[in-house]
């Protein structure tokens, strides 16, 4: 299949980054289509956001709505079955003998992009858009640039392809992150990822913050809401709004 240069595919769970990486997609390419995961992740209610930001967007922003394809979730269970994280029971969120938060569940990200790459191979997408980072971020190995880098080296060998893996965010803190978010959507895009999109580890939606729904303690938590703090304080010139 011939794949379209302006064309994209975005790894999107519902999260505050997917949906900023959606967003940027929409600014860049022609044809945009989203791809999520059902891996058994105690916070599930990311997977409700995902659909509620969709479709909240098309109305919010008539310019990118025909640019908006197909959403694809697919399956996974499998995380579940290789082993205990804290992202896929119930145990408790720390850090473990390796380094490497509880929350970390091996290979995700590594499953995630080859099951993307092989979408983008069948639907002719040249582009697969992720929000992986490693400025602010918990620490994750599957979530550096070169991870990224080699797995797209991976992905184009194993497909005699020529796919792309873009990380609009890799080098962008938090407060950046907002920004960006900002500077493609203005404060519609901003009052959308606040109350819509979900990051909590916890899979809580009971405490509405100034940055969002979550439980304000866990790691994921913590560095959005630090994030939001330092955004705020950026856009208002040092001083707290």
């Amino acid at each position: 299949m011939k794949h379209t240069e302006k064309s994209a595919l975005v790894v999107f769970s519902g999260g505050q980054d997917s949906a900023t990486c959606l967003a940027w997609a929409l600014d860049r390419f022609d044809r945009v289509e989203t791809l999520g995961f059902d891996y058994g992740q105690r916070h599930a209610v990311e997977l409700s956001c995902r659909t509620e930001v969709l479709q909240r967007l098309r109305p919010l922003f008539p310019q990118w709505d025909t640019k908006l394809g197909p959403d694809t979730l697919l399956s996974l269970d499998v995380f579940q079955q290789l082993g205990e994280t804290a992202l896929t029971h119930d145990v408790e969120i720390s850090m473990t003998a390796t380094g490497l938060p509880s929350t970390f569940v091996p290979g995700r990200n590594l499953i995630f992009l080859t099951l993307a790459a092989a979408q983008a191979y069948r639907r002719g997408i040249r582009h697969i858009v992720t929000g992986v980072c490693e400025t602010d971020f918990s620490g994750y190995p599957d979530c550096r640039d070169d991870t990224m880098k080699a797995l797209q080296v991976a992905v184009n060998l194993g497909m005699q392809a020529r796919l792309v893996i873009d990380t609009p965010l890799m080098w962008r803190t938090k407060a950046e992150t907002w920004a960006l978010a900002r500077s493609l959507g203005g404060q519609d895009l901003i009052e959308l990822i606040l109350e819509h999109t979900h990051t909590c580890y916890q899979g809580s939606r009971g405490a509405r913050h100034d940055w969002g729904y979550g439980c304000g303690a866990c790691p994921a938590c913590e560095l959005r809401a630090a994030g939001w703090e330092q955004y705020r304080e950026n856009a208002s010139g040092g001083q707290r709004a």
